[in-house]
């Protein structure tokens, strides 16, 4: 008998787990305590309330919607197709593209640094950076089953880790003399809490994957709300507990010195090098198949947009058997991650995905009788995205204005490039 392809509550809230424990708290810890000092948790549980009203547009979209193309068919829906969801739909590819340097910036550090521990001649990050993509694209061209199977692999193992280190990490936390740190004497100003806590918005990003599997979900109308409200709510919790044990195990001087691979520099207090080794690989796992799935995810919505007439016919052609977008975002995450910082990164993405989450929430406010949303939740989280990428913008400004610069240029080329398209094509 054939195996079902329905997916189960349990496996939708894997999906949506999986998605945001990808890469982006392995590579955003260190730069968010950098920033927010002792009210980083502040700073993740602002950044997770944000993500959680988002949730629940989503979960009434995918309801009312169930479509593979997700955001893609949203954002459609709430604002027909036309030049501003056009530019949106670019947005998201580019934030993929984003999020692809960031987790590939992330395996490098975390390599580097493991090699270093061993005693053995450093490797530049930048070299681990190229191989995982290419290896990466090579997997996906190769087949999508493998990049599923990883996926399953690393879901289980990094949360098992993450689990562990927390556990064992609250043990004996208040005797720690680091534990000081998180008092609220040692936070940053609310203004920089809350800006902290958008640059690491990316970690919650990947809730939006539920969305992508809806269609094959069982029971939609009770599990799929179920799924966004109850894998958002763990990750919030997750995210807290490992910025406590973080900064109330280690120096806020450490914590700065080794900004990139933070998370295995917080293991060591309660398990010695061995702890650091442990947490660097999952992080390495970790990363790497949250690259494998944004590729495969990249490519898909890039394909969408063009179906939709919203890119030219061009990109819907196939490359070996994939989409050709695959090679493009492939290529273009290469030259980011090895040229951009990444707090430029981080930001750009945060900005990127503030933008269509706040869009989202719009359009569920202008269709909420139709999708069955409540008017003023909806309301209230676009305006949240919106504020949060005001306070994002003002205070990158002051510390990083290239790259804000960076990621305003990217959003505004993504509707240029859709006007000019719509244009030459009337």
């Amino acid at each position: 008998m054939a195996k079902s392809s329905k997916i189960n509550l349990i496996q939708a809230i894997s999906i949506g787990v999986g998605g945001m424990v990808g890469g982006g708290i392995f590579a955003v810890l260190g730069l968010s305590v950098d920033l927010a000092g002792g009210g980083v948790l502040v700073s993740f549980l602002v950044a997770g309330i944000i993500a959680g009203i988002t949730a629940y547009s989503y979960a009434k979209w995918s309801v009312a919607f169930p479509d593979s193309g997700g955001t893609v068919r949203f954002l459609n829906e709430g604002f027909g197709n036309g030049l501003l969801s056009g530019g949106l739909g670019n947005t998201l590819w580019v934030s993929y593209i984003i999020m692809l340097a960031l987790y590939a910036s992330a395996f490098g550090a975390y390599g580097s640094s493991l090699i270093h521990i061993t005693g053995d001649k450093a490797i530049d990050a930048h070299i681990l950076i190229s191989a995982i993509l290419v290896l990466s694209t090579a997997i996906n061209y190769y087949s999508i089953a493998v990049v599923g199977e990883v996926e399953s692999i690393a879901v289980i193992v990094k949360l098992l880790i993450l689990i562990s280190f927390v556990a064992v990490g609250f043990f004996g936390l208040s005797d720690n003399p680091n534990f000081g740190q998180l008092d609220i004497a040692t936070w940053e100003s609310p203004i920089a809490l809350i800006a902290a806590g958008m640059i690491i918005f990316v970690a919650y990003e990947g809730f939006e994957l539920i969305a992508n599997s809806s269609p094959d979900i069982t029971n939609p109308k009770r599990n799929i709300p179920l799924a966004f409200g109850i894998s958002v709510v763990f990750v919030i919790l997750l995210y807290l507990a490992i910025a406590a044990v973080t900064v109330g195990s280690v120096a806020f001087a450490d914590i700065s010195a080794a900004q990139d691979y933070a998370l295995a520099v917080a293991a060591k207090p309660k398990f010695g090098e061995i702890g650091f080794v442990v947490i660097g690989i999952a992080a390495m796992i970790s990363t790497f198949s949250a690259i494998n799935a944004t590729l495969l995810g990249g490519s898909r919505v890039n394909y969408e947009v063009a179906e939709d007439d919203e890119l030219p016919s061009a990109f819907t052609r196939l490359v070996w058997g994939k989409p050709i977008g695959l090679a493009i975002i492939s290529i273009a995450a290469l030259v980011l991650a090895n040229t951009v910082d990444l707090e430029s990164i981080s930001t750009s993405g945060s900005m990127g995905f503030l933008l269509i989450f706040g869009m989202v929430n719009i359009a569920a406010f202008r269709k909420s009788q139709e999708i069955g949303a409540h008017k003023l939740l909806c309301l209230i989280g676009g305006l949240l995205c919106f504020s949060a990428f005001a306070i994002l913008v003002n205070q990158q400004v002051e510390t990083n204005v290239l790259g804000v610069l960076i990621a305003l240029t990217i959003i505004a080329l993504c509707f240029v490039g859709e006007f000019v398209f719509r244009k030459s094509n009337r």
